[in-house]
């Protein structure tokens, strides 16, 4: 058995990992999910909101041994946690995560991909702390397959803090001596399959993974995914 603690991306909370957890509960391993400062219930204001508090509330979670699971923005937050204390992790997973690069920030490497499908869903607030994503458009870029999940999404998205996502993750031994592995979505529609594949190259071939699924593999696949972190469990 295996302990899981899954990390949401931007403008999620840990609302988006229903139905993971208790399929990961199934197959005999035990999974939480946390909202990170400043979304779902935690009470954290926006401005407040840096990449250190984010690794700091990923550490506060973890007892012993485990799997982080990162999806998205997560890829950030779950990577610095490793180089601030690694003795916790197991594994770092990546789904359809941003893996960092040295010395950019989560902004900036999203601009280095071929192709920039979110930049037109971007609606950043007047005073610049945060942003979010036309509502309108939340069924094509993250659930175009899990139609189900829209109306259940839309009530729960928050605003996203923008600093965190300006910040590069400074990245050392620590984090390097952790074992990864990275999931990508292949039909995603936020972050291009192929700079996905770009980004998952750092990592061993035995450790690159898959799933057909859009950006949001937690509802349009929750039981396939789980079984594949299932599966990773073994490596």
């Amino acid at each position: 058995m295996a302990q899981f603690l899954l990390i949401h991306g931007s403008c999620h909370g840990a609302w988006c990992w229903r139905d993971v957890n208790p399929a990961l509960e199934a197959l005999g391993h035990s999974a939480k999910a946390i909202d990170l400062p400043s979304h779902g219930d935690d009470p954290t204001l926006a401005k407040d909101v840096t990449l250190d508090l984010y690794a700091q509330a990923i550490l506060d979670a973890m007892d012993g041994p485990t799997i982080v699971v990162g999806h998205s923005m997560a890829g950030f937050p779950i990577s610095r946690a490793a180089e601030l204390d690694p003795s916790q992790f197991k594994r770092l997973v990546y789904l359809c995560a941003y893996l960092p690069w040295p010395g950019l920030g989560l902004a900036d490497q999203r601009r280095k991909a071929p192709r920039q499908p979110l930049a037109e869903a971007f609606r950043v607030a007047e005073d610049r702390i945060t942003m979010a994503f036309d509502p309108a458009m939340a069924e094509e870029k993250f659930y175009h397959d899990c139609p189900d999940a829209l109306d259940f999404a839309l009530q729960n998205l928050c605003p996203q803090p923008i600093l965190p996502q300006e910040t590069p993750a400074e990245l050392g031994a620590n984090y390097a001596a952790v074992p990864r592995s990275y999931i990508t979505c292949d039909d995603d529609q936020a972050i291009p399959p192929e700079f996905q594949r770009e980004m998952a190259q750092a990592l061993p071939e035995a450790d690159r993974h898959s799933l057909p699924s859009s950006h949001s593999p937690f509802f349009s696949m929750p039981e396939r995914l789980a079984a594949l972190l299932d599966a990773i469990t073994l490596s």
